[in-house]
């Protein structure tokens, strides 16, 4: 049913190249090889069409995977329901009369993404960056310098709603937006499997399409439920069997390493794909520094990451230069990382199934790449 895109680097790469710029041909056994072309992603069959390992600990090398980003709108420019009157996360009543001009804004993509999933599209006037689902590629940025929004892009596009969370900042641009006397509906930042399904409905009443709304919930629910019997059914069913995993948020040039655990978003993220989440066991809560001690502790097969965080410290050769820890424990011996783009790998929208399915084949199957 999905079908990820897969960008694979060597095992022995000092460095990766952008997401973007990575493609993966030429695999052989036990090692992840740059292809010729290195323009165009490699697509690899879904997981239910793949031949998994036998042992999930059986292959070394870093797998870098995007999910497939087609949007599969629920209805087709569905009337829209207005006015409403609504709280938002914050506890501010906010009444929105037209939402014709949309900014749909979070540090992940997935706001933007619902809308365009609702059968809403044509709404949406501007994007954040990480907002890059086919057909909304091409919309105005309204963040500069990576996440920061930019008022005068926002004003100048002259939005008649403003939905978003307090992911992106300065939050001072925020507030400048609603005293310019645009509705802006504040939702829940935090982000895992067990609020997919509310924040599309939140996204939906605030555009004035509740019906559809319930109905994208669902669909997502359904999609997501499908893929997790899909990896049960390929991962150990043995605790003891199943790969150890941490999440890690990496960015190397400015020297900031972090483990995500339970209540993150990253737990959930690891115990759908099968994975044993080692955070629980050593009582790493949230999202905290790392430290050599964690590791130790954690002793994981294999690292769940950020693609642009990998990119930032050099790559897997990078990474366990400045982590030697790291590089003493099974997924550093072996280099065995999955690394997913920043913005979808936590996003936990419409696009979930999908994320679940490509980081299920680059974490059994890694070899099913043509």
């Amino acid at each position: 049913m999905f079908r990820p895109l897969v960008r694979r680097a060597a095992a022995a790469s000092v460095a990766l190249v952008p997401l973007l710029l990575l493609a993966g041909c030429g695999i052989s056994t036990g090692e992840r090889a740059v292809g010729a072309d290195a323009t165009e992603p490699a697509v690899p069959p879904a997981l239910t069409e793949v031949e998994p390992l036998a042992d999930p600990r059986d292959w070394e090398g870093e797998v870098v995977v995007a999910p497939d980003d087609a949007v599969d709108p629920i209805a087709e420019a569905p009337e829209q329901q207005l006015p409403v009157t609504l709280t938002d996360t914050q506890g501010t009543e906010v009444t929105v009369t037209d939402a014709s001009r949309v900014l749909a804004l979070d540090v992940h993509g997935t706001l933007a993404r619902t809308v365009a999933e609702l059968g809403l599209a044509d709404t949406l006037v501007g994007r954040d960056v990480s907002t890059r689902a086919e057909g909304l590629r091409d919309l105005p940025l309204v963040t500069q310098e990576g996440h920061d929004l930019s008022a005068e892009t926002i004003l100048g596009l002259d939005p008649t709603l403003l939905i978003t969370d307090t992911s992106l900042g300065p939050w001072d641009v925020v507030l400048q937006v609603r005293d310019a006397g645009i509705p802006v509906v504040v939702l829940e930042p935090d982000r895992g499997l067990d609020n997919v399904a509310s924040l599309v409905r939140d996204v939906a009443e605030a555009l004035g399409v509740p019906e559809e709304g319930a109905q994208l919930a669902e669909r997502t629910r359904t999609e997501i439920d499908e893929v997790r019997a899909q990896i049960e059914a390929v991962a150990p069913a043995d605790d003891g069997q199943r790969l150890r995993m941490v999440f890690l948020y990496v960015r190397g040039q400015s020297g900031v390493y972090y483990m995500f655990g339970e209540g993150s978003g990253a737990d959930s993220l690891i115990e759908a794909i099968g994975g044993y989440d080692v955070a629980e066991e050593i009582g790493w809560n949230g999202m905290k520094p790392l430290t050599d001690e964690g590791l130790v502790a954690a002793q994981p097969d294999l690292v769940l990451m950020m693609s642009g965080g990998l990119t930032s410290a050099g790559g897997v050769e990078g990474l366990l230069e400045r982590l030697p820890a790291l590089a003493e424990t099974p997924a550093g011996r072996n280099r065995r990382f999955v690394a997913m783009d920043d913005g979808a790998v936590l996003g936990f929208g419409p696009g979930t199934a999908a994320v679940l399915d490509a980081l299920a084949v680059a974490t059994y199957a890694p070899d099913a790449v043509s």
